[in-house]
């Protein structure tokens, strides 16, 4: 009877660690869709298919150049936007726990860390996506196309204003680089992030404090433009219903994807005490069940 107990309870251990990379959405790994911008001529059309491996077959969504100002308007300047929509992509979805991860072609001002950023912001998950344009572009238009793609693909709703949220931390993102640098700024934007989703903060004055603390921490200077700035973004990010540990889970899984991560001494030092564990559990269970 206990050998039973004992297995049951060892049993409910290992499904409780790894339920949580279950999928139970329609949409399937390695389904895939792409956007492609409507200003497009044939050519250039059938160009950015071929570099991405993509056929017409393959489920398409087009960007208008009216919805690109429609999400960017409020935060750059139309002169930017352009008149012409030509950014395109394709996401791959992947399996859960997989993370995004970003390439891209062409794009000259939004890194692929800033795009993984603001799609977890949207709540995007787990997908291989490909930006690219057939001459060089900001990219900032790009993020229309991914959300809205992610949305067909996956059938899941996102509310209009945390797609916003999202276009805004991209943009926010980009100009925070041009003065401290992409590394820092994805940087930043991440570790307030993982504050909010271990200690939510509760006030302005809070999360003022809490963003100059980690700028500090980083050995980043800041304007009061910029901090006002981002203390604006992460406010209106605080009040919409976003799964904070599922955002954190997601920039674990980016860092992994862009090769930082794992470099990081204490990271390091915390996978060897994770696989010490896993070792020790599979030499438990070993144990039980041969007795």
């Amino acid at each position: 009877m206990m050998k039973n107990v004992k297995r049951s309870w060892v049993l409910l251990l290992v499904f409780s660690l790894f339920m949580p990379m279950l999928v139970f959405a329609d949409a399937a790994p390695g389904d895939v869709i792409v956007t492609l911008g409507d200003s497009l001529s044939a050519e250039q059309r059938q160009a950015l298919l071929n570099e991405m491996g993509a056929t017409e077959n393959d489920p398409i969504v087009y960007v208008t150049n009216e919805e690109e100002h429609q999400y960017l308007g409020d935060y750059i300047s139309a002169s930017q936007i352009g008149t012409r929509a030509l950014s395109s992509s394709k996401i791959t979805l992947q399996e859960s726990g997989a993370g995004i991860n970003v390439e891209t072609h062409n794009i000259k001002w939004v890194s692929e860390a800033m795009y993984a950023n603001a799609l977890i912001t949207a709540g995007v998950e787990d997908a291989d996506i490909y930006v690219t344009a057939p001459v060089e572009v900001s990219g900032t238009a790009a993020l229309t196309g991914l959300i809205k793609a992610y949305e067909i693909a996956t059938e899941i709703e996102i509310p209009e204003e945390q797609k916003q949220i999202a276009n805004e931390e991209m943009v926010t993102t980009a100009e925070l680089s041009e003065s401290i640098g992409i590394e820092q700024a994805t940087e930043l934007m991440n570790r307030v992030k993982e504050e909010i989703a271990n200690n939510p903060v509760e006030t302005e004055d809070d999360l003022r404090e809490l963003i100059r603390r980690i700028a500090e921490e980083l050995g980043i200077t800041l304007t009061d433009e910029e901090l006002n700035g981002l203390v604006s973004l992460f406010m209106r990010m605080k009040d919409l219903n976003i799964d904070w540990n599922q955002v954190q889970e997601q920039i674990t899984n980016v860092r992994d994807n862009l090769g930082e991560f794992l470099n990081r001494e204490e990271t390091q030092g915390f996978i060897r005490s994770f696989l010490d564990f896993i070792n020790s559990l599979i030499d438990s269970l070993r144990g039980v069940f041969s007795s």
